[in-house]
């Protein structure tokens, strides 16, 4: 078996995938729904919350799980609590990928509109 590695393989950037590894980069240790919560008030803000709440809470929790099998976050079970923290290392990885990624995407874009234009 392989084992999973810490990269961001989408092309695009992932606005959910930013917004998780920005809020799991702080200290702090978050439940889902506190956690969803913030995310969705933050795209929301951003206006980039598409596909409806629950659309969005479930590629939100499907790019968690992501994180957690990559070994970029941690999951504490203490009952039927679950709790997320983010390592730091790992995250700084992926948060310094995104932000190269968005860079080149943001080109991209600003390219196709001058050629447009």
């Amino acid at each position: 078996m392989s084992k999973a590695s810490a990269a961001f393989t989408r092309r695009a950037p992932d606005n959910i995938s930013e917004e998780l590894v920005a809020l799991l980069s702080t200290k702090g240790s978050f439940e889902f729904k506190a956690l969803f919560d913030i995310i969705f008030l933050n795209l929301r803000t951003r206006n980039a919350a598409s596909g409806g709440e629950e659309m969005l809470r479930l590629r939100t929790y499907e790019k968690l799980q992501g994180l957690v099998n990559q070994g970029a976050v941690t999951r504490t079970v203490s009952g039927i609590t679950k709790k997320y923290k983010g390592v730091a290392a790992k995250l700084t990885a992926l948060k310094a990928e995104m932000k190269i990624l968005r860079t080149q995407w943001d080109a991209k874009v600003r390219a196709k509109a001058e050629a447009a234009a």
